[in-house]
C-alpha cells in the first residue's frame, strides 16, 4: 500500500509521520484490495484536523477528525476508517458464507426417548 502525507499550515515531524505510517499500515489487514492512503494534516489556530482517504479497488473511503493534538486526530480518524473497513469486511465475508438470509441452526432441545420434550415442573 502506498501512503502519502500532506501538512497544511504546519510541519509534520518525522516521529509523527512514523506514527501515521504505522497506524495506517494496520488497516491493511481488513482489506486486501487497499491500494493507496492519503493523510492530510492541517492546523487552524488550536485545532488539528486529520483527513484520511483510502482508495480500495472499487471505492474510496474518507474519514475526517479534529483534536487539539495531531496524534489524537490521526488516531481518531484511523479508528473511524477501521470501523468502516471492518463493516465492509463483514459484509464481504457474510455474502460469501450465505449472508443474513440464511437460517441459523436452532439449539437442540432436551427430549426423552419417545420424542416428547421434557419439562420440569415445580
Amino acid at each position: 500500500m502506498k501512503i502519502s502525507t500532506t501538512a497544511r499550515h504546519c510541519e509534520l515531524d518525522p516521529e509523527l509521520r512514523l506514527f501515521a505510517m504505522s497506524r495506517l499500515g494496520r488497516l491493511e489487514r481488513f482489506a486486501r484490495d487497499l491500494r493507496e492512503a492519503h493523510l492530510i494534516l492541517s492546523l487552524e489556530k488550536f485545532r488539528h484536523t486529520a483527513e484520511i482517504t483510502l482508495k480500495l479497488g472499487a471505492r474510496d473511503m474518507v474519514s475526517r477528525r479534529e483534536s487539539t493534538d495531531p496524534r489524537a486526530a490521526i488516531d481518531r480518524a484511523a479508528e473511524r476508517l477501521e470501523q468502516q473497513l471492518r463493516r465492509l469486511k463483514d459484509k464481504r465475508v457474510s455474502r460469501k458464507r450465505g449472508g443474513p438470509g440464511r437460517v441459523p441452526l436452532a439449539p437442540a432441545e432436551a427430549e426423552d426417548g419417545a420424542g416428547a420434550s421434557v419439562v420440569a415442573e415445580d
